[in-house]
């Protein structure tokens, strides 16, 4: 008996251990940490012993001031803890806070992100009116929404920086308004460009997850690079000149089988983060 106990302990810390690269997590618009709380559970039961690190910056209304000031604040939060797990992280990002963590990877030069999850996120912009914004700007249609939202004024709202109308391009990428996500795509002048680039395509894979039920997206295809074109038929990311340009990694990401796309049908946007279905398939494989 005594031998058998013996051989036990001996196994016990001699036989390898999983160990979990940690994970960081990003809350979306007009939402907190808490709306996290389903996927840390799934991962706490699936990965157990994985360090979890919650953003709770920009939360809720805050969520609403402008993505400069965010992703300033949040890649210094987010820089603190890659610089404390040298191993790598994972970052699985919601809705507006994939914008944010895609921003972050670009501006970050030494960043060690193994996996980037982004979760439902208007990657490509957003063209339409949803229960987010009804509140906000009530009597606006999209069609009007440039004449507010390309302005200093409508910078000064979340939003504003990631609105991406198909009709007014010009608009868009002006370089006197620095729209954050044209800045991002490198669809305006910015002497940053090829760092962005370059510190993107530090990342090792690159997971773009959404579904045609999403139903705030729009166009849903968003969360995958995709726009409106001018007759707002669905231009997919393949077609986009940002891709086949290659102008912050994505063509390379691609050609080098780093970037992978799910469309899950049967998911709204506020279940992507609390879809169990969603976890074991499209998320959890990730983070290891």
């Amino acid at each position: 008996m005594l031998r058998f106990v013996v051989v036990l302990k001996i196994l016990y810390f001699t036989l390898p251990t999983v160990c979990y690269k940690p994970v960081i997590f990003m809350h979306g618009i007009l939402a907190g940490k808490t709306d996290m709380k389903d996927l840390w559970g799934y991962l706490c039961k699936e990965h157990p012993g994985t360090q979890i690190y919650n953003i709770d910056l920009y939360t809720y209304l805050e969520s609403l001031k402008p993505l400069w000031e965010q992703t300033r604040d949040i890649a210094a939060k987010m820089k603190g803890i890659m610089d404390n797990h040298k191993e790598g992280v994972h970052l699985v990002c919601f809705s507006q806070g994939g914008l944010v963590c895609r921003a972050v990877l670009e501006m970050l030069p030494t960043h060690n992100v193994d996996s980037f999850i982004s979760l439902s996120a208007p990657q490509g912009g957003q063209f339409g009116v949803t229960s987010y914004f009804k509140p906000l700007l009530p009597h606006v249609t999209k069609e009007y929404m440039y004449k507010i939202l390309y302005t200093w004024e409508g910078q000064d709202l979340s939003i504003g920086n990631y609105w991406n109308d198909p009709h007014h391009q010009q608009e868009f990428r002006d370089p006197s308004l620095q729209i954050y996500l044209a800045v991002l795509n490198n669809q305006t002048h910015n002497a940053r460009s090829q760092d962005f680039k370059n510190n993107f395509l530090r990342t090792k894979n690159v997971v773009l997850i959404g579904g045609p039920d999403d139903g705030v997206i729009m166009p849903w295809q968003s969360s995958h690079f995709a726009t409106f074109d001018q007759e707002e038929n669905v231009l997919e990311m393949d077609k986009q000149e940002y891709y086949t340009k290659d102008y912050f990694g994505l063509q390379t990401l691609n050609k080098t089988g780093r970037l992978w796309t799910y469309g899950i049908s049967g998911v709204h946007h506020h279940q992507w983060h609390s879809n169990y279905t969603v976890f074991q398939c499209c998320i959890e494989r990730w983070l290891t």
